[in-house]
């Protein structure tokens, strides 16, 4: 296939490209940094820094949106929340405005979204056909995932893969965990109950290339473990495979003190669970958070 790559030079991009190209598909990169894809994404990838540089003969077999600004960064004041939507939804609208205008329309267009859809879920098991509720995770992902459902006017498929946290050494929530609980100074957040839905790289990687190449499946993917774990299990389960103690917490008054309204993510979560994949017979190589950080971290 030949296909178009935007977020293709970050930590999950950048696998996917070097995935897809050892596979044999033509890879297009959308990028920022141009001058800078072969080195991150490998040889023999062709650059793209605009979506306007595309005439409408541009031909690509698919489409994969994986750009957007990190979320956990900087404060969300108002400046902040704008590149959060332009990074996700303005360009999500380019893309399809890309796609209405193509001669020849891409096979399926694969868009990210994520967890935070579904707001705080609690306990509650969530899957696919849960609603969504609360907060400005909400409202970035519901219109991220309306700007790409006008792709399906046409004649698109369209998957949207709602990603949980994405273990890898590389990039991520991850990296920036080793370094404290390495130190032995690993903490849980808050009372640690709230559920963290998660998955391994090289899953979601299997995950998007399942979705490239079944025509039959279209709509919602949680881009999840089967197996989410709550805070405490997650920050046990690092400290463990660290081999290192993790006995402190931060208190959620000093989180929502250091991080305002950005510190809900990481005070809420989704029990989030796959079932419209794992009904799709996908076979997880990490279903459980133990082999998983084994993995990475050994």
């Amino acid at each position: 296939m030949d296909i178009l790559i935007t977020g293709g030079t970050g930590s999950i991009g950048r696998v996917l490209c070097r995935t897809l190209k050892e596979k044999g598909h033509g890879l297009t990169v959308l990028s920022r940094r141009p001058e800078k894809v072969k080195a991150i994404c490998g040889e023999g990838i062709a650059a793209l820094s605009s979506l306007a540089d595309l005439p409408a003969s541009a031909r690509f077999d698919a489409v994969i949106n994986l750009a957007g600004e990190a979320v956990i960064g900087p404060y969300w004041t108002a400046t902040r929340k704008k590149i959060l939507w332009d990074s996700r939804v303005t360009l999500t609208g380019q893309l399809v405005d890309f796609i209405s205008r193509a001669e020849i329309k891409p096979q399926v267009l694969i868009n990210t979204s994520a967890v935070g859809f579904y707001g705080n879920g609690g306990d509650d098991v969530i899957d696919e056909d849960s609603p969504g509720a609360g907060g400005f995770a909400h409202t970035l992902c519901d219109g991220w995932e309306k700007a790409a459902s006008r792709v399906e006017e046409y004649g698109v498929r369209l998957c949207i893969v709602r990603f949980g946290l994405v273990l890898m050494s590389h990039g991520g929530m991850l990296k920036s965990m080793l370094p404290s609980f390495r130190f032995g100074l690993g903490a849980r957040i808050g009372d640690g109950r709230q559920w963290m839905p998660w998955i391994h790289c090289a899953d979601l990687i299997a995950m998007i290339e399942l979705l490239l190449e079944n025509p039959e499946l279209s709509g919602v993917f949680n881009g999840v473990s089967p197996n989410p774990v709550t805070n405490r299990e997650f920050t046990a389960g690092l400290a463990k495979a660290l081999n290192r103690p993790a006995f402190f917490f931060v208190p959620a008054f000093l989180l929502k003190a250091a991080m305002g309204e950005m510190g809900q993510l990481l005070l809420e979560g989704q029990r989030a669970i796959p079932k419209r994949l794992q009904e799709a017979g996908f076979e997880f190589r990490y279903p459980d958070l133990g082999r998983a950080l084994t993995d990475i971290i050994g």
